[in-house]
């Protein structure tokens, strides 16, 4: 048996050692659903990594069976100091999909390790609900927090969630009737695979199901009231679906602002001068990987940024100090955002500095002391400037008339 290389396919002829570490993927039928060489690396392997489920499901072995170290952060280190030696390591179904694996192959060279999977617990669901996988929102809740699920919840919907434990499926009804969405359908599947396998169908606002087992997945069709609380796609989202104090970038200036800084699929922003935080969090909802740091020195405004964070779907936006002493080592970014003002307190100074070669810098100003920076900072390092002046429709007694906003400056630059 051999591993597959995949840096290195087809590149050269040198022969390579036979790998000392083999994942398998175990599914809830134990040793049933296993291929024959995965029961020849259980079988010949010195140590048997894997949970006590695990361990329960392929019963005795030749080597030694080890259950992961408490805290999980230290299987790692566990497995790696057994270098050299035949490694099993057990996860459920297919490694790479919310497991072990992505793990592990940070660590470990691809010809180290052989990977054994089984079906993923997704693609079991899906074949049970008659689901087309690609139609499908597929989420992890174990271990993460519940409102990861949010931005997923649009009309219509099919959503997979892997469940924390037991408590999961009543907690993600309770939250689809508090948003308007308790007509949604909801399935939990317990035990996907094995013997004691189970499907039970409730409505969200009905939910009783007892009795479930903390192995269970989640299968949810979205149905929406006029009233349901709706993540919209577009950015720009209304202030009121912020905690603020009033120091928040406006919806209308906010989506523009965000054109302007370009997220691209990954990439990390520093949004200077936070606020409420809802350029950071609309950066993050923009995509999937997208990360965001907040620098906010005001401890009130950084915990609102923190209660916001959570309420769009527990988004990647780590909260930090006021900018620029906490900038010091971080990773630099690809984009940053100045909300807060650009004086010359070397704010701008060491962002630009820190900021990726090809990276988007924007900033917002209302003052004229504000403009006259930017307009220095035009001079000396190019880029594009423009003042965004907006209206909006208000009473005057009882007829109608337009109230100007007070005019942003906006200056945007790309680092060479």
């Amino acid at each position: 048996m051999s591993a597959f290389l995949p840096e290195t396919a087809g590149l050269s002829s040198v022969e390579t050692p036979p790998p000392w570490l083999t994942l398998v993927g175990l599914g809830e039928d134990g040793r049933a659903g296993l291929s024959s060489d995965a029961i020849a690396a259980i079988e010949n392997a010195e140590i048997v990594f894997g949970g006590e489920r695990h361990l329960a499901l392929i019963g005795s072995v030749p080597g030694e069976a080890r259950a992961w170290p408490q805290p999980f952060r230290n299987a790692l280190p566990a497995i790696l100091a057994e270098r050299g030696r035949k490694v099993c390591v057990l996860a459920t179904s297919d490694p790479f999909h919310y497991g072990i694996g992505a793990g592990l192959a940070r660590a470990v060279p691809a010809h180290e390790m052989l990977v054994i999977p089984q079906i993923s617990s997704f693609a079991m669901a899906c074949t049970r609900m008659r689901w087309p996988q690609e139609e499908c929102a597929l989420v992890s809740l174990h271990g993460r927090a519940l409102q990861r699920i949010i931005p997923h919840l649009q009309p219509n919907a099919r959503i997979l969630a892997l469940s924390w434990d037991a408590s999961t499926p009543g907690a993600v009804a309770s939250l689809l009737t508090e948003r308007g969405l308790g007509a949604s359908r909801l399935v939990v599947l317990e035990s996907l695979g094995g013997p004691q396998e189970r499907i039970r169908a409730t409505r969200a606002d009905a939910f009783a199901l007892d009795g479930i087992v903390p192995l269970n997945m989640i299968a949810v069709t979205v149905a929406t009231a006029p009233d349901a609380r709706i993540l919209p796609l577009a950015p720009g989202l209304d202030e009121d679906w912020f905690a603020h104090d009033g120091q928040i970038t406006k919806a209308d200036i906010r989506a523009i602002t965000l054109a302007a800084l370009s997220p691209r699929a990954g990439q990390l922003l520093w949004d200077v001068g936070a606020g409420s935080g809802s350029v950071s969090l609309e950066w993050c909802l923009r995509h999937p990987r997208n990360r965001a740091v907040a620098f906010e020195e005001r401890p009130e405004r950084a915990q609102r940024i923190a209660h916001n964070r959570v309420a769009l779907g527990a988004l990647p936006v780590e909260i930090l100090g006021a900018a620029p002493a906490a900038f010091a080592g971080r990773k630099p970014p690809d984009a940053v955002f100045i909300g807060g003002g650009v004086g010359d307190d070397g704010v701008f100074e060491q962002a630009y500095a820190a900021l990726k070669s090809g990276g988007r810098l924007v900033a917002n100003v209302v003052t004229l002391e504000g403009e006259a920076r930017l307009a220095a900072l035009f001079a000396a390092h190019g880029g594009s400037l423009r003042r965004i002046g907006l209206a909006h429709l208000d009473t005057i007694g009882t007829l109608h008339g337009w109230r100007p906003a007070m005019p942003v400056t906006q200056w945007r630059v790309v680092k060479p």
